[in-house]
């Protein structure tokens, strides 16, 4: 049985600057990501690695090309479309936790359902502060979490809504290497438990290797797309 495309994009061009100034970051990218896949994408330091991430996510609009997402074409929607989407089907993640200081763990998970109108379950939130290790730490503020504590609650942040994709930036560069394999293991555990899909930016091979796939970047060009496992 063939897999389900979740994300296609086709011929992704974005530039930065202009004249002497100006910077191809994505050139001519074509890519399919099957649902339920774990895609670690990787280059060297202005490869186009988190340019692609941001075009794949929605968070950027690309110059030409097209992205689709589970059947919705970003690059169709308008801006206040496209937040709405973003705050309902997709989850980000980045090297910085972002979480709110005043708000404990649990309201800083809950925070992308609010921001929709609507409540946590608290069953959902039960499960997910199980799933995170964190149900001991549910009343605490980020300045009591550890970085990987903080990190577990970024991702919990981005799943509560159940989102099919999503897309983290160098989720692992501010944590030791116990704590970045243990942030890995989450996200295979989200697939596994909600057949999320993962597009993941990371500059680490030992992060990479335990994806399904490896999209290596290079010149804003894909330069290499290896299968690890199926």
């Amino acid at each position: 049985m063939d897999k389900e495309i979740m994300i296609s994009a086709k011929g992704l061009n974005k530039t930065f600057g202009s004249g002497d100034n100006k910077v191809t970051a994505v050139d001519d990218v074509s890519l399919d990501v099957f649902k339920g896949e774990f895609v670690a994408v990787t280059g060297e330091s202005g490869s186009g690695k988190s340019t692609l991430l941001n075009l794949l996510g929605g968070l950027d609009k690309p110059d030409s090309g097209s992205v689709s997402v589970d059947g919705r074409e970003l690059t169709k929607l308008t801006d206040s479309k496209l937040a709405q989407y973003r705050r309902r089907y997709s989850g980000f993640v980045f090297q910085f936790y972002n979480l709110i200081s005043v708000l404990n763990v649990e309201e800083n998970l809950s925070l992308p359902l609010n921001l929709d109108g609507k409540n946590a379950d608290k069953a959902r939130l039960d499960e997910l502060l199980e799933i995170l290790k964190l149900t001991d730490k549910r009343y605490c503020y980020a300045s009591q979490l550890s970085g990987g504590q903080q990190q577990r609650v970024a991702i919990g942040r981005a799943v509560i809504a159940q989102p099919p994709c999503i897309f983290a930036d160098e989720p692992t560069g501010n944590l030791d290497s116990a704590n970045s394999r243990e942030i890995v293991s989450l996200f295979k555990q989200l697939i596994l438990k909600y057949g999320t899909t993962i597009v993941l930016v990371t500059h680490d091979a030992n992060i990479a290797a335990e994806a399904d796939r490896v999209i290596k970047m290079s010149d804003g060009r894909i330069a290499e797309d290896r299968v690890i496992r199926l």
